[in-house]
């Protein structure tokens, strides 16, 4: 049986990969049947994550979903907005997300993230009431996070390439880089 298909991984809880005072936390929709049963984010094969995330210029060479802690030292770290694994994104309801929205906040609070990233426009809007929001930067703060809306890395996203997603990845890790320069001013 593959992974994919296991009844067992549906009930598995996904690690976060955190630490206080990230640069910026990854917030995912959910996990996959295949993250839950590796226990390593974005493991699905068609998932664009890890390549996105290079291209965009967070880390210096593409890595694994194995190799998901070292994106710490990078400043980076992995959550999800629902933490039970479905196949499908759709899989989810509508409380499910605004449940997920409020311990999201209460992480977010805790650890500190200057930004929230969440992957999934649709599911942002869902967790935080926000019908209008697009993908870009956000006028609300979640936890004292600065939010950006990412597009989904999921392979299921056909109305973006690697290259824009990468394209809006950057647009993000611009926007880190120009508020840690202006942290440092004097």
């Amino acid at each position: 049986m593959e992974p994919e298909e296991s009844p067992a991984a549906r009930g598995r809880v996904v690690p976060d990969v955190v630490a206080g005072g990230l640069r910026v936390l990854f917030c995912g929709i959910n996990p996959s049947i295949m993250t839950a049963a590796t226990g390593h984010h974005f493991a699905h094969p068609g998932n664009r994550f890890w390549p996105v995330l290079h291209l965009s210029g967070f880390t210096s060479k593409k890595l694994r979903p194995s190799e998901q802690r070292m994106l710490l030292d990078y400043g980076l770290g992995i959550t999800n907005v629902v933490a039970r694994p479905t196949a499908r994104a759709d899989e989810l309801s509508t409380e499910e997300f605004r449940q997920g929205g409020r311990i999201l906040a209460a992480k977010v609070e805790e650890l500190r993230p200057a930004w929230l990233a969440v992957v999934g426009v649709t599911a942002y809007r869902t967790a935080f009431g926000d019908r209008r929001a697009q993908i870009g930067p956000q006028e609300r703060r979640v936890g004292g996070a600065r939010v950006w809306a990412l597009p989904n890395p999921s392979g299921l996203n056909a109305h973006w390439t690697v290259e824009t997603m990468a394209d809006e990845y950057s647009r993000l890790r611009s926007a880190v880089d120009e508020q840690v320069r202006e942290d440092s001013k004097p």
